[in-house]
């Protein structure tokens, strides 16, 4: 019943930008910590950035300084700014976010269907 839909992938030149969107849609009471994830073929996927329900934001090692997570709970959304894009950040990236459910109140952890991102001149 809850879906989290991705937006704004596609192919950049290698220092190029992009921003990344995530709505989440459904029977939703609150939304916790909100990540964005990527998986490049034949890699392990990979937690690339984090911000909790009180806007803390966490980032890996190989993005801090490029790229910016944000949300907007009003709208249920999450962002992921990337500027300066290397060939390396070519990947499927994922959105994921531990949502509570109406009506029982339980916490879930739900995944959006990924977006590509390639970076390539």
């Amino acid at each position: 019943q809850v879906q989290l839909v991705e937006s704004g992938g596609g192919l950049v030149q290698p220092g190029g930008s992009l921003r990344l969107s995530c709505a989440a849609s459904g029977s939703i009471l609150s939304i916790g910590t909100m990540d964005w994830y990527r998986q490049a073929p034949g890699k392990e996927r990979e937690l690339v950035a984090t911000v909790t329900s009180t806007y803390n934001t966490y980032y890996a090692d190989f993005v801090k300084g490029r790229f910016t997570i944000s949300r907007d709970s009003a709208k249920n959304t999450v962002h992921l700014q990337m500027l300066s894009l290397k060939p390396e950040d070519t990947a499927v990236y994922y959105c994921n976010a531990v949502v509570k459910v109406a009506p029982t109140g339980g916490y879930f952890e739900v995944w959006g269907q990924g977006t590509l991102v390639t970076v390539s001149s």
